[in-house]
């Protein structure tokens, strides 16, 4: 197996960002790689994955199921989004739905949704895929394009850059300039070893949207 190595600073990394609208894990470590964009060369590709999709057939405690059942809604209407009108506004309504659920505290409610959607200019109608279930079979495809390269015991964040993928880094407040890029670096050097699987420890601070 050949050891896949981080890029030096004259290459362009590419990396692939898995996430689901409702995951706050996901979105303060989205904040994190928006950062890294800004002082590494590296350029993210957003795509969809589904909180509700993953713990479907698993044995989840009631509440967290029931937190789900508004999950699927967010979902669609992003997957609408990146297929009518590509990347660019699939990062900014990412952007707008995650800062009014986990920054605001607000639910993902129809008016939510539509005021995400027309505040980065999208039309306020898209709220209808909320209920199209005709874009689950796209958004179990974006999901499985992810999730199969790191198995099924783990969620969002999912990042592939380099020839391999890992659930993470899970992080509880997302770093700013130099220091996210430090942690880029660090983050290239363990995951292109390629027997690294997990690396973990108690979380012991609240998480930090700001």
């Amino acid at each position: 197996m050949t050891q896949t190595t981080p890029a030096s600073p004259s290459e362009k990394t590419a990396a692939d960002f898995w996430f689901d609208p409702a995951c706050p894990f996901a979105w303060i470590t989205s904040r994190w790689i928006l950062e890294v964009e800004k002082v590494r060369d590296v350029e993210v590709t957003w795509h969809i994955m589904s909180l509700a999709y993953l713990n479907q057939d698993k044995d989840i405690p009631d509440d967290y199921r029931e937190m789900l059942k508004t999950a699927w809604g967010p979902v669609r209407v992003s997957m609408a989004v990146q297929n009518e009108y590509g990347q660019k506004k699939l990062a900014e309504l990412y952007t707008a739905l995650g800062t009014r659920r986990h920054v605001e505290g607000r639910e993902f409610d129809r008016a939510m949704i539509e005021e995400a959607l027309t505040s980065v200019g999208l039309p306020a109608e898209l709220a209808d895929a909320m209920d199209d279930s005709s874009l689950d079979e796209a958004i179990a495809k974006s999901h499985h394009e992810g999730m199969d390269q790191v198995g099924n015991d783990v969620g969002t964040p999912t990042i592939a850059m380099n020839g391999s993928a890992f659930f993470g880094p899970v992080i509880s407040k997302a770093p700013k300039g130099e220091e996210a890029g430090k942690l880029w670096d660090g983050f290239q050097l363990i995951t292109a070893y390629p027997y690294v699987y997990e690396l973990k420890r108690a979380r012991v601070h609240d998480l930090d949207f700001s």
